[in-house]
């Protein structure tokens, strides 16, 4: 997507998101109604199908290998939902349009996320959260909230996110009992806290977050919200690192191996295994999941599994005489930029 135009998008979607219904204008009915395509009216029908093509647009980005091919198709939709946003319509409908385009942008962000591009992904999510408040969603804008903490979280800028995750617990709380919003949030709490050093409030949110696992039924709806609980061994392995528990981590990690994982997700596993690897200075399990890890990061281009390696990188120092080492730190300089050199 072309920066300029992604820009004039946000700008244009802030700005609509900021004003009140256009079918509560006075006089904008009289005003529009003439322009031709125009029409105020926006019936069931049409916003069903716009949500279907929402949902249709999350199983795309979920089954894509590069998850920036799915953009453009976002970047159609929002355009479509942005001109809808400056129509007349009730109450009802607009809100029905507002929470489209929360979720489209929820989905924007994540694939910003995904690519490194943080600002963007940023940006995504204030519009999310925005739009989310609109429609009276409280689930989906507390999800936008968390996203936004997880941007800081994964800058190691801990404490600028603790506010967001405090809202959007709050927030949580007055969703719907019956989704995982709120162990999601407390799951992104627990990683904030381990990266805070505060291992007793880490520990709460693990323990609030696995209670996710005594929800009866659907728990999630497979797009802004997919938290089910099969996501709790990697997330205590990664807290866990992070406290210098590598007892602890090990046992969750080699857990989280065992299941059913993404290559995205089997590679952050992987690094974390590596980085206790390198905290008990042991090269052969640095260079072995190092490897593989690096080797998905090829394959994927994914912004997050080199985050990841970049992280990773910035431990290899005391090992960097083993040549095998230094190979694959050369190897994740080449995948993500400069970082440690030998």
């Amino acid at each position: 997507m072309n920066r300029r135009e992604l820009l004039r998008l946000f700008s244009v979607t802030g700005t609509l998101l900021a004003l009140p219904s256009a079918g509560f204008v006075p006089g904008i009915d009289q005003a529009t109604g003439s322009v031709p395509g125009r029409s105020g009216h926006l019936d069931a029908t049409a916003l069903d199908e716009y949500t279907q093509l929402n949902s249709n647009l999350w199983r795309v980005f979920g089954l894509a290998p590069s998850k920036s091919q799915v953009l453009p198709l976002v970047r159609t939709q929002l355009d479509v939902l942005t001109d809808k946003l400056k129509q007349p319509h009730d109450e009802a409908a607009h809100q029905r349009l507002c929470l489209l385009t929360a979720d489209l942008f929820q989905l924007a962000g994540e694939i910003f996320f995904d690519g490194n591009h943080y600002t963007d992904a940023a940006h995504c999510y204030s519009l999310a959260a925005s739009a989310a408040k609109e429609a009276g969603a409280f689930d989906l804008w507390a999800c936008a909230l968390t996203r936004h903490a997880f941007v800081a979280v994964y800058e190691q800028q801990f404490p600028q996110a603790v506010p967001l995750l405090e809202l959007a617990a709050v927030l949580a709380r007055r969703g719907d009992s019956e989704l995982s919003t709120r162990h999601w949030v407390a799951a992104v709490q627990a990683e904030t806290f381990a990266g805070l050093g505060d291992q007793d409030a880490c520990q709460r949110a693990l323990d609030t977050a696995e209670q996710v696992l005594d929800l009866p039924g659907q728990v999630h709806n497979g797009g802004w919200l997919r938290f089910d609980g099969s996501r709790l061994a990697e997330e205590r392995g990664t807290c866990y690192v992070a406290l210098g528990r590598s007892d602890l981590a090990e046992t969750a990690l080699t857990k989280a191996l065992t299941g059913t994982l993404t290559v995205r997700r089997r590679a952050g596993v992987l690094a974390d295994l590596a980085l206790l690897g390198v905290q008990r200075r042991d090269p052969e399990q640095v260079v072995a999941f190092t490897a593989e890890a690096v080797e998905a990061a090829r394959q994927t281009g994914s912004g997050v599994i080199n985050r990841k390696l970049r992280g990773l990188q910035q431990h290899l120092l005391p090992l960097l005489h083993d040549g095998r080492i230094r190979r694959l730190n050369d190897d994740i300089t080449a995948l993500t930029g400069p970082a440690v050199s030998g």
